[in-house]
């Protein structure tokens, strides 16, 4: 009987890793693609209503700036917080980082709460500057999320 419970034990261990992994990956995804979006869109010299591409890039933008921070809730933190991470290392690494990515997630979702509205008219101006700092608030997150990415990926158990 005790060699069946230590065998659905590790399955159990293995599937949860796996789903670990994969959710990871997505993130990874997520991230890759808001980070090509984001260049695009720091990269555009003029910035006026009237300039269609910039509307429909910052548009597509703010939605897959949703997508990652909604990717990262899901795929990393929602588990540690709810208590259903069993790896101690990790849950108190996730404690220590988790108010950091929160102020970035803050600030990602006022940029789009700003700018993903029909009428960018009155922002643009701005926009330049509100992409500097949303820039800087993005290598936070990345920073952390890769610290917790590599705990998650190093930790046995």
């Amino acid at each position: 009987m005790s060699i069946v419970k230590e065998t659905t034990s590790k399955q159990k261990s293995d599937e949860r890793r796996e789903r670990s992994h994969q959710l990871t990956q997505k993130l990874v995804v997520e991230r890759t693609g808001m980070l090509v979006l984001f260049c695009r869109l720091a990269g555009i010299e003029s910035y006026t209503p009237e300039n269609r591409p910039v509307k429909e890039l910052l548009e597509e933008f703010c939605q897959i700036l949703v997508d990652y921070i909604a990717a990262g809730h899901f795929a990393l933190y929602e588990r540690i917080i709810d208590g259903t991470e069993r790896r101690r290392e990790v849950s108190s690494l996730a404690a220590k980082l988790y108010p950091g990515i929160a102020r970035t997630t803050d600030a990602a979702l006022e940029f789009n709460d700003k700018y993903d509205r029909d009428d960018h008219r009155p922002m643009l101006e701005n926009l330049p500057q509100e992409l500097s700092l949303l820039g800087e608030q993005i290598a936070v997150r990345i920073e952390l999320e890769d610290q917790l990415i590599a705990a998650l990926a190093s930790s046995a158990g």
